[in-house]
């Protein structure tokens, strides 16, 4: 639980400054970009899918009956899936967005897709919110009832009937919502990674041999793409693990697979402010500004004032 809390003040913390950031620069006048655009997307679903995760395992540990109970349990695993879902499909957008800007096409119909992304994304936002919708609603009513085995939480009977997740519907929205994501961004970061290896005896060098801004962004998109992949891979084979109850629940490998289930949201976030200059200034700045007012405060000085007796001298 406290490892809970922690990983969501920081998930909430660097997800709130991805999205605020450019929703400031969006306020001041300057247009977003695409890539800015999917990058909000993204913060707000691990804002949402923090908040609800959060929510239902201190409900599940603190609440077990009220939590398995039918209407709460279908509730709560819809309301985490919808996020999850989403999150998986904004990262294949941002990662094929990447891959259409860095990877040089010749057929047509990739080329006509590449001029037209900025007026596509929109659209691929809209596609991966009700792709995640209509994965994610069906679980309201592709539950059943299982007599655990034992290591429920708290004092449960262990002839008590708990809901479950139909193998049906645990393998038609695993397809869909996790598997092909999945697949895509590591086609998307297979592209990345050949282009620039297959042009690397051609990047743009200045005479000091330094890299050019075109060849850094590149880099450092190609960077993004791939931790995207890493995190991505390592969140499903530990959500793959506790779906199938591959480790009994007070065992250590049910445990690392929950810590990382915990810290994908801010381990996400963190790869997003660092593949981006003007997030990761924009941090930078945030602990500045926190270091300089803690100084401040230690600085200042405090006045104290002392009340002294008159005496009678005084007074004569």
């Amino acid at each position: 639980m406290v490892i809970l809390g922690a990983t969501t003040v920081f998930g909430i913390f660097t997800n709130c400054v991805i999205v605020s950031v450019n929703l400031i620069e969006k306020a001041k006048g300057k247009s977003l970009g695409s890539s800015d655009l999917i990058i909000v997307t993204l913060g707000l679903s691990n804002i949402i899918f923090q908040l609800v995760m959060t929510a239902n395992d201190f409900l599940s540990l603190l609440w077990s009956e009220l939590y398995f109970s039918d209407e709460v349990y279908n509730t709560f695993n819809t309301l985490l899936f919808l996020p999850v879902y989403a999150s998986f499909w904004f990262t294949v957008c941002l990662c094929v967005y990447y891959c259409l800007q860095i990877v040089i096409f010749t057929n047509p119909f990739l080329i006509r897709i590449k001029a037209g992304i900025p007026k596509l994304v929109p659209w691929f936002l809209v596609i991966a919110v009700l792709t995640s919708v209509a994965i994610g609603v069906p679980a309201l009513w592709s539950t059943y009832k299982d007599i655990p085995s034992g290591g429920l939480p708290n004092n449960q009977s262990m002839d008590t009937e708990v809901p479950k997740l139909s193998l049906t519907y645990l393998l038609a929205s695993n397809i869909i919502g996790c598997s092909l994501p999945l697949v895509l961004v590591a086609i998307s970061n297979g592209l990345i990674l050949k282009s620039l290896v297959t042009n690397s005896k051609v990047l743009e060098k200045n005479i000091s041999n330094s890299l050019s801004p075109r060849t850094e962004a590149k880099e450092r998109a190609a960077r993004t793409v791939t931790l995207l992949l890493i995190l991505y891979l390592v969140f499903y084979l530990s959500e793959m693990m506790m779906f199938v109850d591959l480790f009994p629940p007070s065992s250590l490998g049910f445990c690392i697979c929950l810590m990382i289930i915990y810290i994908y949201s801010p381990a996400q976030s963190v790869i997003l402010i660092l593949g981006s200059p003007k997030l990761k200034k924009a941090l930078q700045s945030l602990f500045r500004f926190s270091v300089c007012w803690r100084n401040w405060k230690k600085d200042t000085p405090n006045i104290v004032f002392i009340n002294l007796p008159e005496s009678s001298s005084s007074l004569n």
